[in-house]
């Protein structure tokens, strides 16, 4: 049926669902991977982004008009950019030189204006988290502009849950598994609490960088998959989220992107392929008849650049 939205806010979420084919495990469940990219900025976040500014317009912290600012790795400063383009709120984004170029255009071209904070040697570290976050609050406190301080807010957690509704229509109930990497841990904590509303026991499995796995109590350190793995256990995030912790390292989830990319025609970030990993791990252990959920968090189009180096060239054909 042919749809009208009143504004391209009414796009965000209701994405669909592909299961993958050529990847999986012989004898392992099914996986099925949400697709996020159908989001209008092609990122899961722009359900974060909308929930954190209608949360702050509804209790009047954001008045109509007035400016905010947020500290970003990329996506979810993509995504406010738009929803503050839309709404009419003008936006200051703390990002870095350690994330994809595409994201930081990105923001600039709907109108955010873009602060960076230089990395070391183009890694996410904890430091460069924490010096961010500081930016953000100076932006904040000289202006007045409404911080959305996405490591602290709780209200995407709603969104979230919505979207483990869209996920149990979507399966018909047969979840046994979802699989979701921690960035601020909204999405997995909204996700597993969703899901189990209508299932206690769905297993849940987080997914962190192997270079800095300080959820599952390793020591932090440099990594280079955009959006999760901040460096500490973040504020959202507690023990009771998930059953267990996969480390997924860089060159892991880059090599599981080219994969993706390649052999089920779905081209999508590093995160992605980092959940990849996790949930076809998840899926061999529980056999034929399972079900496990996880995310294409966003489109590779957000990382042509920094994929096109990692990767390398492909194969050309002249003729």
């Amino acid at each position: 049926m042919d749809r009208i939205y009143g504004t391209i806010l009414d796009a965000i979420g209701d994405t669909g669902m592909v299961p993958l084919r050529s990847i999986v495990p012989a004898g392992g469940a099914r996986v099925l991977l949400k697709l996020e990219s159908e989001n209008p900025t092609g990122s899961m976040k722009d359900r974060m982004a909308l929930a954190m500014i209608e949360a702050a317009e509804a209790d009047g912290t954001l008045p109509a008009g007035g400016p905010v600012v947020e500290y970003t790795g990329g996506s979810t400063g993509v995504s406010l950019a738009l929803v503050c383009a839309v709404k009419r709120h003008s936006l200051h984004i703390v990002s870095s030189d350690a994330f994809a170029p595409e994201k930081l255009d990105h923001m600039r071209l709907l109108g955010a204006t873009v602060q960076i904070v230089p990395s070391e040697n183009g890694g996410m570290t904890e430091r460069l988290t924490r010096d961010m976050i500081e930016a953000a609050r100076v932006v904040a406190r000289a202006t007045g502009a409404h911080w959305t301080d996405q490591m602290n807010n709780p209200a995407p957690l709603a969104a979230y849950r919505r979207m483990a509704d869209e996920l149990w229509a979507q399966t018909g109930g047969r979840i046994d598994g979802f699989v979701q990497s921690v960035g601020t841990a909204g999405s997995i904590r909204g996700v597993a609490e969703g899901l189990r509303e209508h299932d206690a026991r769905v297993r849940v499995v987080a997914v962190e960088p192997a270079e800095s796995p300080v959820l599952s109590g390793g020591v932090k350190g440099s990594h280079k998959i955009d959006g999760i793995g901040a460096g500490y256990v973040v504020p959202l995030w507690h023990d009771g989220i998930a059953e267990t912790i996969e480390r997924v390292s860089t060159a892991e989830a880059v090599a599981m992107t080219r994969r993706l990319a390649r052999e089920e025609g779905i081209f999508a970030g590093t995160s992605t392929g980092a959940n990849a990993i996790a949930a076809l791990r998840l899926a061999e252990r529980l056999g034929p008849g399972a079900t496990v959920v996880t995310v294409a968090c966003d489109t590779g189009m957000k990382y042509l650049r920094s994929l096109a180096v990692e990767i390398g060239p492909g194969r050309s054909t002249h003729g």
